[in-house]
């Protein structure tokens, strides 16, 4: 919706054939008397003017306008249009005289048709010169006035033509349509939604507010006015939307979050995929450095440096983690722990001196069980370590990790010196923290929260996920 413009061409087309089958269907079955019906030719006008209509917008819509599209040739155009529309107004105008709908060859509504559809066509120029990129972020506001235009003409169009289209379907689909529309939305937001989060009984209290909302007011409408049409229309939208909207609307969701699902793991299967041939490219015989860092160590022994042999084992580590574990889709979430331990360690080693620095560690490994995707908990701190600390001014960390049941919760505050103070928090994540966001919607939809708030001063993250 927001990344490209809808198809519109379709939509419209299916949409006015819907309407144009449904206004042909209707006039076919119904009882009712129009003004019309006694003419010998009015059952035949109910039919084929319409049609002929439909048939004009077809070839305009379809035929015509597409190949001038492709092929910028106006005398072609201009005449069959012509032709098409000199055609069609004699027919219309023969099932209008009749029909006794009109007593001379001048046919108002056929014009007022046409200027509809031009009106639309204007229109639309119009939204594109004005709504489209690069002149708007995105695709999001035109589709959205779009789509509302297409049903406002498509209304606009069976309110003027009350003496050929039955009035029931005007108000049917100017309001049944948007109703539905609201019902769905309603369903998704506060219901279904719910239900996804487990809240089943703040979803069942949203469906019985829904059912007060409309049906529930009919049905007291009704009873209060011993009007028996409200009582029933009340009782008869309640059914149509429990037992219709409701179920149709759920397994739209269903599907489309499938589909979403599957498509979002296939990209990140194949973002994976190529993510290990970079990574693979980019060894140059990890073995080598092994043995080089293993070198290192036995020296720093050597020479009696504790705290350099440690960083080397430790970096060793890390290392080893980079290679094997970072490529499985789930690690244990205390060998998570483990890495970050290992990386404020070396971190340790580095700024421990530090006067004006102040770095609080609050690691409580308790109830840490299960599983997690590797790499999501440190790019948080080491964001924190490369945007938190200045030689000149006085700093402060702070990490502060806890472990729920099924759940884990980390916790970073840094400081923030000009000019890394960014207006946005988001900008001060860099490419690591979006990293972890697109993970996190691929991996965890719905099963973790992120927040990072920064002013000029502090950088503040809050991180929390449902882990395995």
């Amino acid at each position: 919706m927001k990344n490209k413009p809808l198809a519109f061409s379709e939509i419209e087309w299916w949409a006015v054939t819907f309407v144009f089958l449904i206004l042909v269907l209707f006039n076919l079955l119904s009882t009712g008397n129009m003004q019309y019906q006694v003419a010998p030719g009015g059952y035949f006008a109910r039919f084929f003017i319409p049609l002929i209509l439909f048939f004009v917008f077809y070839l305009m819509h379809r035929v015509l306008i597409p190949r001038y599209l492709r092929t910028k040739k106006e005398r072609p155009f201009i005449g069959y249009s012509l032709l098409t529309l000199c055609l069609s107004y004699a027919l219309v105008t023969l099932f209008s005289m009749g029909a006794g709908i009109t007593q001379t060859p001048f046919t108002p509504y056929f014009f007022t048709a046409m200027a509809l559809y031009g009106g639309y066509l204007v229109w639309v120029l119009l939204l594109k010169e004005v709504f489209l990129p690069p002149k708007m972020n995105d695709y999001l506001t035109y589709n959205l006035l779009r789509l509302s235009s297409i049903f406002f003409f498509v209304v606009l169009f069976l309110f003027n033509f009350d003496f050929l289209v039955s009035r029931d379907i005007s108000v049917i689909l100017a309001l049944f349509l948007p109703a539905s529309i609201l019902v769905v939305l309603y369903n998704f937001f506060l219901i279904y939604r719910m239900r996804l989060q487990g809240k089943h009984r703040a979803a069942l209290w949203f469906n019985i507010l829904l059912m007060l909302i409309f049906p529930g007011f009919m049905l007291f409408a009704g009873l209060m006015g011993r009007e028996a049409v409200l009582v029933f229309l009340g009782l008869g939208t309640g059914l149509v939307i429990q037992l219709v909207v409701l179920p149709l609307s759920d397994l739209a969701f269903e599907k489309y979050f499938g589909m979403k699902g599957k498509i979002a793991t296939l990209s990140h299967q194949v973002d994976r995929g190529s993510a290990d041939l970079r990574f693979l490219k980019s060894q140059i015989n990890p073995h080598f450095l092994f043995n080089a860092l293993n070198t290192l160590y036995g020296a720093a022994l050597m020479e009696n440096a504790e705290k350099t042999s440690d960083g080397i084992q430790k970096l060793g580590d890390m290392m080893r983690f980079m290679l094997h574990e970072n490529q499985l889709d789930k690690i244990p979430l205390r060998r998570e722990i483990e890495y970050l331990r290992n990386y404020l360690d070396l971190q340790m080693l580095r700024f421990k001196k530090e006067d004006n620095l102040e770095i609080s560690i609050k690691l409580n490994e308790e109830h840490c069980e299960g599983t997690i995707a590797p790499m999501l908990l440190i790019p948080f701190v080491e964001n924190a370590f490369k945007h938190g600390i200045s030689t000149k001014n006085k700093s402060w960390i702070k990490i502060n990790l806890r472990c729920l049941a099924g759940s884990v919760h980390l916790d970073v505050v840094n400081s923030l010196h000009p000019p890394k103070v960014l207006k946005d928090p988001s900008d001060e994540s860099g490419i690591g923290l979006d990293n972890v966001r697109k993970r996190l919607q691929v991996l965890y939809p719905d099963r973790h929260d992120l927040a990072i708030v920064a002013n000029d001063t502090e950088h503040f993250v809050h991180f929390s996920v449902q882990i395995d």
